[in-house]
């Protein structure tokens, strides 16, 4: 069986990112994992806004296939002030414990905690120990913060790899609709019509219906093999 980590800062950047695509190996029997770094905590938020957003999470994570859902439970907007040996400690052990074929890692865009996510994932996929073992890394976009970088002050996602998610399309949006505190007014950037925007554009970069687009960190796969794996 096929096993996928997808690392997300917040609850919603999985599904953002690569809802599509979750879907997608979770039809195919792959057991994928969803780690969530960060949650809403007081005095920040409201209290009851942290269990409201991860229900959210995990209704949505029903809906795409996720079979486990793992918080850090990181404030929001601070998990820069977490130590780094403990932020690193533990998303260590989640790829020990799982020891994933493929982790889907946020692409290191405008948003702090995006950074130091990003930042502490790349630390525990190195191909090193237990990280021989993982074939493929790659980064996901999210729509908003990733095209809020300033071009040529910060990195520009650059993808190599499209999936093909216009038979998933529908359980991403469906998995979206399960997070209502998240949505947008549409020309608002998390709204069903931009994220079914992105997809059609996504999509015709690589002469697909639609399209969730990767950047690659490093693969040991072939694009033959891969997309045996996502059907």
């Amino acid at each position: 069986m096929t096993k996928v980590v997808v690392v997300a800062p917040h609850s919603d950047d999985e599904c953002l990112g690569a809802g599509g695509t979750i879907a997608l190996f979770a039809r195919a029997g792959a057991a994928v994992t969803v780690v969530t770094v960060c949650s809403e905590l007081e005095p920040v938020f409201a209290a009851g806004d942290r269990a409201m957003i991860q229900n959210e999470a995990r209704r949505a994570h029903k809906v795409l296939g996720v079979s486990e859902s793992i918080f850090f439970d990181y404030p929001t907007t601070a998990v820069n002030q977490v130590p780094v040996a403990e932020l690193n400690g533990r998303m260590q052990q989640v790829m020990n414990d799982v020891r994933p074929d493929i982790v889907l890692l946020p692409f290191p865009d405008r948003h702090i905690d995006h950074r130091v996510t990003f930042e502490s994932a790349v630390v525990a996929t190195r191909p090193y120990r237990a990280g021989r073992e993982i074939r493929l890394t790659a980064m996901y976009e999210t729509i908003s913060e990733t095209y809020w970088n300033v071009p040529g002050a910060e990195p520009a996602f650059n993808p190599h790899w499209t999936v093909d998610i216009t038979e998933s399309l529908e359980a991403k949006l469906a998995a979206f609709g399960e997070m209502p505190s998240r949505h947008a007014h549409f020309p608002g950037p998390r709204s069903s019509e931009a994220l079914t925007g992105l997809a059609q554009f996504r999509g015709s970069q690589a002469s697909c219906g639609y399209g969730e687009a990767f950047q690659l960190v490093r693969s040991s796969i072939a694009p033959a093999e891969l997309t045996q794996v996502l059907t």
